[in-house]
């Protein structure tokens, strides 16, 4: 195809040449060319590339050409599965990809990239070397119980090292999603009595009117979500309805769907009128440690106090005052929670669900590797299947197809 189209000599490995593209004796542009013979390529095989120009008629001709030739228009996530089906990669490493190529903040361009490079494949891989050598043990003890060079209770060696890999995948599993929240985003919701300010502060945080603020109460029934990005990782800031008792079907119904917001959230931020003592103390705020209080209208109201388990910022989601202190106190929580450590984090469910299948696998073979080697082994095994499903060294197609179909056409 590539000789066909650029004609003859091909170009030299991996450099780029000008070359007229012709098919049936017409030309269809003037473009660069490269040419990767495998397994030097991105997906291990041989692959061209044609640099042409962007015109709709260039890319039509060039479409009709190469069909005749016998191509097709590649699948979503094609060419990164043929990479992972030659060795090129490995399933963890193209996730990784995907979301680099989906990536919108800094934060979520960092974790892909880190998993792109391999730091997900070195810790799941590292497992699985481990747990081999400890199957080893115990299948030794199985498989040579008599012989001397075998010493007894061989099996009751694998303990200690079974102990400190379940200690490790509980130590990863323990995050609290960040990494799957640095993919998704944060969720905060605004939670407070009606009238309390929530949809100007909305609007404030937005920089936007993206809520519809009036002096009714009740105004906000459906949630009204925006969508921010806070200390380079992405949060969705979402308006509910305000609590308060009700007997109108509409705002019930809104009011419990801001319950079930707030109760989600990985944050709330309760809004009460400084302007208003008495509703403060029966706003019945659902917050928590690690939320936020915020007492908005002091430019009509003096700042309140609330017996409530996290910090508060006065504001006037009216003039702006003190907005930016409330911005600071979210882009430094969201930063605390989401930003990179050490040892690399579970980026999606899948993940999450291989490493605690593994780490239940190995509580049961450790309770019985002195009792019955023979199952703690069939434990092990299973633990070491599950950290083949996360690197994709065995073959389950509905994974494969799962994580591929999410690619865009073309990658």
């Amino acid at each position: 195809m590539l000789d066909a189209l650029a004609g003859e000599p091909r170009p030299a490995p991996r450099s780029a040449a000008l070359r007229a593209l012709r098919h049936d004796g017409q030309l269809i542009d003037r473009a660069l060319v490269l040419w990767f013979p495998a397994p030097g390529s991105f997906t291990g095989e041989d692959v061209a590339e044609f640099h042409i120009h962007g015109g709709p008629a260039v890319i039509d001709a060039m479409m009709d050409a190469l069909m005749a030739l016998g191509g097709r228009p590649a699948d979503p996530g094609e060419f990164t599965r043929r990479a992972f089906e030659h060795g090129k990669m490995d399933l963890t490493e193209a996730e990784g990809l995907a979301d680099l190529i989906d990536a919108e903040t800094e934060g979520q361009r960092l974790q892909a990239l880190s998993q792109m490079s391999g730091a997900l494949k070195d810790l799941y891989e590292g497992w699985r070397e481990r747990l081999i050598t400890i199957l080893a043990a115990i299948e030794g003890e199985i498989d040579f119980p008599d012989e001397d060079d075998v010493p007894d209770a061989l099996a009751s060696t694998a303990g200690p090292p079974l102990e400190a890999l379940i200690l490790e995948m509980g130590a990863h599993l323990e995050d609290a999603h960040r990494g799957e929240r640095v993919r998704d985003g944060l969720s905060i919701a605004l939670i407070g009595a009606p009238n309390a300010g929530k949809s100007s502060l909305l609007n404030r945080l937005a920089r936007r009117e993206a809520a519809i603020v009036t002096d009714i109460p009740g105004t906000t029934r459906d949630i009204v979500e925006v969508r921010l990005v806070l200390a380079g990782f992405p949060v969705t800031l979402a308006d509910t309805a305000g609590l308060r008792e009700s007997a109108e079907i509409v705002e019930s119904e809104g009011i419990r769907r801001a319950l079930a917001r707030a109760e989600e959230a990985d944050i709330r931020i309760g809004v009460v009128d400084s302007s208003d003592v008495s509703r403060n103390q029966e706003s019945g705020l659902p917050l928590r440690e690690g939320d936020l209080l915020v007492f908005n209208k002091t430019d009509i109201g003096a700042p309140q106090t609330l017996t409530l388990p996290c910090e508060s910022r006065s504001v006037s989601a009216r003039t702006g005052a003190g907005i930016d202190a409330v911005e600071a106190w979210l882009e430094e929580t969201v930063r605390t929670r989401l930003s990179a450590r050490e040892a690399p984090a579970l980026s999606r469910a899948r993940h999450r669900r291989a490493v605690t299948e593994g780490r239940e696998a190995l509580r049961r073979g450790l309770d019985m590797v002195s009792r019955a080697p023979e199952l703690a082994g069939e434990d092990v095994r299973l633990a070491i299947r599950a950290m083949e499903s996360l690197t994709g060294r065995i073959d389950v197609e509905d994974i494969l197809d799962r994580v591929f179909s999410q690619f865009c056409i073309g990658k």
